[in-house]
């Protein structure tokens, strides 16, 4: 995703690789394994595999935490359509995880979605959420916090100040980066990616997009966790 970032907090690396630059067309194993752990083709990991644990994944909760006031309600309606068509788009592929979208305060929910006033490349301030106020926003940030390997909660802050046209691939890839497919994949053959580093126009998850979300909850282990 352009101007996106993810974070890791706990006892995880802070310095992640954002994406991964591939010259070509990739099978869906290097595929795979460069979403979900920052493996260039042919080569390791760079980042911890994540999922979430199992007894939480068929009742993921998700719910839109806070609004800036600065949001129109327009604006706030395109917010809201966005985040249930990326629902609607992860739970149609039944890939092994549920969501459901709750009216929830931080705490009461899995995934906690923030707009914020921040303009894009600026610092956080007042949101009031650890993790988020004193980093800078790209455009998106998702941070998740982990423990052993297992998702224990994910924050997503977009800012309000993201264009129209934008929002709804923004918030599918950020809500499917907070299920563990954490990095993007920058190259001329995945323009039309959900994970592209470059834009923000995929609406839809198909292909090997859809693959790696099957894939991370459905399929066989890595050679990198079965070591």
């Amino acid at each position: 995703m352009r101007l996106a970032a993810v974070f890791l907090l706990a006892a995880l690396p802070a310095a992640a690789q954002e994406f991964v630059v591939v010259p070509g067309p990739l099978t869906d194993e290097e595929f795979y394994r460069a979403v979900a752990c920052a493996a260039p083709p042919g080569d390791a990991c760079q980042k911890p595999i994540l999922r979430w644990p199992e007894d939480k994944r068929q009742d993921l909760t998700v719910a839109l935490v806070s609004v800036t006031p600065a949001l129109l309600p327009y604006q706030r309606a395109i917010f809201e359509a966005g985040l249930d068509a990326a629902l609607g788009q992860i739970n149609a592929l039944d890939a092994g995880v549920r969501l459901t979208r709750i009216a929830g305060g931080r705490g009461a929910t899995d995934i906690a979605i923030h707009v914020v006033a921040t303009p894009p490349g600026q610092v956080m301030e007042d949101t009031g959420v650890e993790g988020l106020d004193g980093n800078v926003l790209p455009l998106g940030r998702v941070a998740l916090r982990a423990r052993d390997n297992e998702i224990r909660e994910a924050l997503i802050a977009i800012s309000a100040q993201a264009r129209r046209r934008e929002i709804a691939s923004i918030l599918l890839e950020e809500v499917t980066q907070a299920l563990g497919l954490m990095t993007d994949i920058e190259g001329p053959d995945y323009r039309r990616s959900v994970f592209a580093e470059t834009g923000n126009s995929v609406v839809r998850l198909e292909g090997q997009d859809a693959m790696a979300l099957r894939r991370h909850y459905r399929g066989a282990p890595t050679a990198d966790e079965e070591s």
